[in-house]
């Protein structure tokens, strides 16, 4: 199907409009115009885009938390408008996603979405797709009932001066699942630092930020009865005294500091992770109280990220004193204490906003960038990202949201902002983002449970969550304590196991409220069926 799309480019200086021709199965366009010299006020391009009755539609998600299903076509994504002021105040619920900025359609089929889309029907995609994303994110938009694909440039307020300017930067491909994305990424030349595949243990979900030297040693202590030489052992959110302030740890409980652990933790054959949120800050941290220079500010004030915590706060990456503090904190994690991985999280708080100078999307990838030359051949997993800015600098990625401790957490939370944690939602982006695992970087869908005590998912829930992170990802973690696993839970555990490390040619379908997901395993093939969620 070719369809003519029109442009338009505005700045301050003046407008530019024209039209071009486009093949769905085209391959690389690179729409540039030469705009006059000026601030940049909007870039977006629209074409005819009809999407049959028996189409699925899928908007990425604006960062990795983000809940990304794929819908029908007269499916709609909701922001946080339906959220009362107040509320959607205290708690910050507007500074999660795209909220302060991409607009949402509140009209059954309408909906958007950041640097790709696809349209599927069966087995066959028509996917839409950024090639560059440093001049603007790449924000889709879909409306069935004019059957439109619009196409807008996020870099209002960046200065042009004058001349060639790549208005977009696109990828169109129509065929099977893997022909269409590995074309994808191919034409923007990204492949994934590693393809070893991560499993182990972190200590966040069960026991959260209550951790210690003592509780720490207890789960290595159990771990080395359950994972492999190799496996990552992750001490995740509580080990600082308050987010922010990462180059001591929390004296009441960790006395001894990290070094010690690294050692115990190498001891036992296992890499070791460190959990840190490198852009932000909390209130209550010596970092907020001592250094107000370094928070980013808008209109004078600091940008609030989120209500975690004591709430939390965006750091400055134009401030030189905030980078030299951030490279401290990496050569003391990495070189000094010997971790092996960092779980760098909340990373979205880096850039909520451009400026005259580089957009949202170039000061993301600006911020990705400056963390891959902190860690150097030290990994990454990366989460709370911008998904297209971490592709290629990352080892791993989150996919999802967080998992909670029920399927989909308590009844109020569905009111709530489109990140929330959510063991449903969480699954839904691991099968419909699973695309990008092996291809941008290891997936990461977060952890499973096989526990009993303090988690309420039912078994047949826990099967489906362990069944579809080990089929989907390349990171395949626990909460669960191993000293406290029976044999049925040691039996499962390694069954799973299997499952993750030698399944091969491994396809998800998607269809009629059913998932099913066929591979390979030693040689002969299999099939499993969810519902959907």
């Amino acid at each position: 199907m070719t369809e003519t799309l029109h442009w338009y480019a505005e700045t301050s200086g003046g407008v530019q409009t024209g039209n071009c021709t486009v093949t769905e199965n085209g391959g690389a366009l690179h729409l540039t115009a030469d705009l006059p010299a000026g601030t940049l006020k909007a870039v977006r391009a629209e074409m005819p885009w009809t999407m049959e009755a028996d189409e699925r539609l899928f908007m990425n998600g604006y960062q990795t938390w983000t809940y990304s299903p794929e819908l029908d076509r007269n499916g709609k994504l909701r922001g946080t408008d339906h959220i009362p002021g107040f509320l959607r105040k205290k708690y910050a619920f507007d500074r999660y996603g795209d909220y302060h900025f991409a607009p949402y359609g509140h009209q059954k089929g309408q909906s958007h979405g950041f640097s790709y889309c696809y349209f599927r029907k069966g087995t066959q995609f028509r996917l839409v797709a950024s090639l560059d994303e440093k001049s603007g994110y790449t924000i889709l938009r879909y409306d069935s009932g004019k059957a439109l694909l619009t196409l807008e440039r996020d870099c209002t307020g960046v200065e042009h001066p004058g001349g060639s300017f790549p208005l977009l930067d696109l990828f169109f491909a129509e065929g099977g699942e893997t022909e269409v994305f590995d074309g994808w990424f191919q034409a923007m030349g990204i492949r994934p630092r590693t393809e070893k595949k991560l499993a182990g243990y972190s200590s966040w979900y069960n026991r959260y930020q209550d951790i210690t030297e003592d509780t720490i040693r207890e789960d290595l202590t159990g771990c080395r009865s359950l994972l492999c030489l190799g496996d990552l052992f992750q001490i995740d959110d509580g080990w600082e005294p308050k987010v922010g302030d990462w180059l001591e740890t929390d004296a009441q409980k960790f006395p001894h500091g990290l070094k010690g652990m690294v050692e115990e933790i190498h001891a036992a054959g296992f890499q070791a992770g460190l959990w840190l949120a490198p852009f932000v800050c909390e209130k209550d941290s010596a970092l907020f109280r001592q250094h107000p220079d370094w928070l980013l500010k808008v209109d004078g004030k600091p940008w609030c990220c989120g209500s975690n915590w004591s709430s939390f706060y965006a750091l400055d990456i134009d401030n030189p004193a905030v980078l030299d503090y951030l490279r401290r904190v990496f050569d003391r994690v990495l070189n000094d204490w010997g971790f092996d991985l960092v779980k760098l999280d909340f990373l979205y708080g880096a850039a909520p906003f451009g400026n005259a100078h580089e957009s949202r999307a170039a000061r993301m990838y600006r911020a990705m960038e400056l963390l891959r030359s902190w860690c150097g051949q030290k990994q990454i997993l990366g989460c709370g990202v911008p998904v297209m800015p971490a592709f290629g600098l990352v080892d791993y990625c989150r996919v999802s949201c967080d998992v909670s401790l029920d399927w989909d957490d308590v009844w109020y939370m569905r009111l709530f902002h489109r990140e929330r944690v959510s063991t449903k939602q969480a699954l839904n982006n691991t099968v419909f983002r699973r695309q990008l695992n092996g291809r941008a970087y290891g997936s990461d869908p977060d952890v499973f449970f096989l526990r009993e005590e303090n988690c309420k998912l039912t078994a047949e829930q826990k099967r489906t969550l362990a069944t579809v992170n080990a089929l989907l990802g390349n990171v395949f973690l626990t909460s669960d304590m191993p000293s406290h696993y029976t044999d049925a839970q040691r039996a499962e555990y390694r069954r799973l196991r299997t499952l993750f490390e030698h399944a091969t040619q491994v396809r998800a379908e998607a269809e009629n409220d059913r998932l099913s997901i066929r591979y390979l395993l030693d040689g002969t093939p299999q099939k499993i069926c969810f519902d959907l969620f």
